[in-house]
């Protein structure tokens, strides 16, 4: 394995440690918008409940898409 790419993966979880802690101590009031897309879909019945949030993860994957755009791209 390359050393640039052990580098990369401790970056990676560095940066989601530091989501992870941002999240939890309380940041996270700053994100109630993200799964409450129009796109998302909610169905909640007695019994049943089905969430499946289609434009939240369109969006985290166009955000990822482009972050490792950038990083080939500079890399």
């Amino acid at each position: 394995m390359p050393p640039q790419l052990g580098k990369l993966l401790v970056l990676i979880g560095l940066a989601v440690a530091a989501l992870g802690a941002f999240l939890w101590l309380g940041g996270g009031s700053l994100l109630n918008w993200f799964g409450r897309l129009p796109g998302d879909i909610r169905i909640e019945r007695p019994g049943f409940r089905l969430y499946a949030p289609i434009a939240s993860m369109l969006l985290i994957s166009l955000l990822l898409s482009g972050i490792m755009w950038l990083v080939r791209r500079l890399g």
